[in-house]
């Protein structure tokens, strides 16, 4: 049953998911992790926000693509039919920011810099692993459940319009 009330059943419903989790997690997660490499400033936060849109982009790109398909797969490896609803949540999220953590580890600081340089190859495993600590957490405790309330409201307001 959660599953038809706390997640998205059609396109729309995915767009509008995603857009919650996305907007959520790029205004959260980008300026943590930049506060916590180069200071809690506000020249920091103001340079964070002017590429927030240029990485809110590239998440809203790769969900769909790439991260959502291998999600989907990790998933059904590490889960079984039987599973509760928790149990797949948990490795959704986990897959899904171990996925797009690597990704946007290498490439985040391209669209900062706007330049694709090596560094971040170089500096990957030290930058890594707070930046998916950091995802994850928002992700599981913050961005996933006022979504997954979202797609409740949506869907108990469909149903009332549709009683009616």
């Amino acid at each position: 049953m959660k599953f038809k009330t706390n997640l998205p059943q059609n396109k729309k419903e995915f767009i509008l998911f995603l857009m919650v989790v996305s907007i959520l997690s790029v205004n959260i997660i980008a300026p943590l992790i930049m506060w916590l490499e180069f200071g809690f400033t506000k020249e920091v936060y103001l340079s964070a926000f002017q590429t927030m849109p240029f990485i809110w982009l590239s998440v809203i790109l790769l969900v769909p693509l790439i991260v959502e398909p291998l999600a989907s797969k990790f998933v059904s490896l590490f889960s079984d039919k039987h599973d509760g609803f928790n149990s797949k949540i948990l490795f959704n999220v986990l897959f899904s920011v171990l996925i797009l953590s690597i990704i946007l580890t290498t490439i985040a600081p391209w669209i900062a810099l706007r330049e694709i340089s090596i560094e971040s190859f170089q500096t990957f495993f030290l930058r890594w692993p707070k930046n998916f600590f950091i995802a994850f957490w928002i992700e599981l405790l913050i961005a996933q459940p006022i979504a997954r309330f979202v797609m409740i409201k949506l869907h108990s307001s469909t149903k009332t319009v549709k009683a009616s």
